[in-house]
């Protein structure tokens, strides 16, 4: 029988992957986890638009590309540290170029006590058991192919654990960093982020890039937070033009826990993110906010999923989209309530703007209740710039484009005011200001 043909996406990786080579190999539980999600990959190859979750983001384009597996160059490649700093963002910094750990980028001197943050390369050296149940983790959703490739494919990321009591001032920075290679390249990053009891972390996460490139990488992120632990986490992705980058985040928070997270999107030719937050612990607490600015051929699809599974949880979402000439943004928003969860309060809002006739952003928001005595909201709107506002400015002597921008601005930073960090947020602004249409 003539086996079917895979698509040049799928047979570059798996022509390539190597996993003897990988940080752990000689791990046994390791190695066949990653065997058997990499067997579950083969098998199922890419989703397609028939499968739910991916019913807005079709990867034909993406499937006959052609990736080699690392670069091969990384450790030696040029990068100006300069351009990617971040005001605010002074503390211990882990980087990695091209998805490979660069020691001589890093900052690690100034750790405080209480804190262990290290590549999972070494990890995998040091203490290699205490990470089996994050990395024996199979992936069996129709959605999940790109998991299963990153728990088959990742031999690095990071590895961040805070103990119990600990407080750090300083935010961490964890930079991720593309850059111009002989091919296309791919690298695969898996990250275990763990919070003690009690114990508070600002994190910020940044995807960033010089110069052109075509890349893909994969990220998966498993953070824990356990009773009582605090998390304030910024996400800034302004990775290369045409660059790939998909991720999953999975946060599970115990009692008392509170993560504040602000996400903005911003790069990238084709983005994913699958965020999931489960609240297992009575009086836990999950607030996002988040923005896309999109603009040319890009497309970004976020995919949220809230899960309340104790008593007295609440989770406030916030999310703003914008997109212009024929970009396309994706928004999925989903709480679930589950049996005897009383007491639970969500809500979730996601307002998006066109600025083209030709851009498209799709929008879903659920909600599934299984609990009583709980309170739950969510809405979603898609439009376009208030004409009425646009009027009042412009008979204020303000020009047209002038004007647009100006309620542009405004419509997104709303994400951005409950940042503590006060040279961040400001910088961010910026970021976010010069990213949006300015005609």
């Amino acid at each position: 029988m003539n086996q079917p043909v895979r698509p040049p996406f799928v047979e570059s990786l798996l022509a390539s992957a190597a996993l003897s080579r990988l940080p752990g190999s000689d791990i046994a539980w390791l190695d066949a986890a990653r065997r058997e999600n990499l067997a579950a990959f083969e098998a199922a190859g890419l989703p397609d638009t028939r499968v739910e979750a991916w019913k807005y983001t079709a990867l034909r384009a993406l499937g006959q590309r052609r990736f080699e597996h690392g670069d091969s160059q990384a450790a030696a490649r040029a990068v100006d540290m300069a351009t990617l700093a971040l005001p605010g963002v002074d503390g211990p910094r882990l980087v990695f170029v091209n998805g490979v750990f660069r020691a001589d980028l890093s900052s690690l001197s100034s750790l405080p006590a209480g804190v262990t943050l290290q590549p999972l390369s070494q990890a995998l050296r040091d203490d290699a058991e205490s990470l089996r149940f994050a990395l024996s983790r199979h992936y069996r959703e129709a959605g999940d192919a790109f998991a299963r490739l990153n728990a088959a494919l990742a031999g690095d990321g990071v590895v961040l654990r805070v103990a119990a009591g600990t407080r750090v001032e300083q935010p961490l920075h964890l930079l991720f960093v593309g850059v111009p290679a002989g091919s296309d390249s791919s690298w695969h990053l898996r990250h275990v982020i763990e919070l003690g009891e009690g114990a508070e972390l600002s994190l910020v996460e940044h995807h960033a890039s010089t110069g052109e490139q075509n890349h893909l990488a994969t990220l998966v992120a498993d953070i824990v937070l356990r009773d009582g632990a605090k998390l304030q986490h910024t996400l800034l992705q302004d990775a290369a033009e045409g660059s790939s980058l998909i991720r999953r985040s999975s946060l599970h928070l115990g009692a008392r826990a509170h993560a504040l997270l602000h996400v903005l999107e911003l790069g990238g030719a084709l983005v994913r993110h699958d965020l999931q937050a489960e609240l297992v612990g009575d009086g836990a607490r999950f607030d996002l906010r988040g923005v896309f600015a999109l603009h040319g051929r890009q497309h970004v699809d976020t995919q949220l999923v809230i899960r309340h599974q104790a008593l007295n949880t609440t989770s406030e979402s916030l999310w703003r989209g914008v997109a212009d000439q024929r970009s396309r943004g994706v928004f999925r928003g989903a709480i679930v309530v589950a049996e005897g969860a009383d007491g639970s309060d969500a809500s979730l809002s996601c307002k998006n703007l066109l600025l083209s006739g030709q851009a498209e952003i799709d929008t879903k928001p659920e909600l599934e209740i299984y609990a009583d005595d709980v309170k739950a909201a969510h809405g979603a709107t898609v439009g376009q710039l208030d004409e009425r506002a646009l009027f009042y400015l412009r008979s204020r002597g303000i020009p047209k484009a002038e004007a647009r921008a100006l309620l542009t601005v405004a419509f997104c930073r709303a994400v951005l005011e409950s940042m503590p960090n006060d040279a961040l947020r400001e910088h961010l602004s910026g970021l976010l200001l010069a990213h949006l249409p300015n005609e």
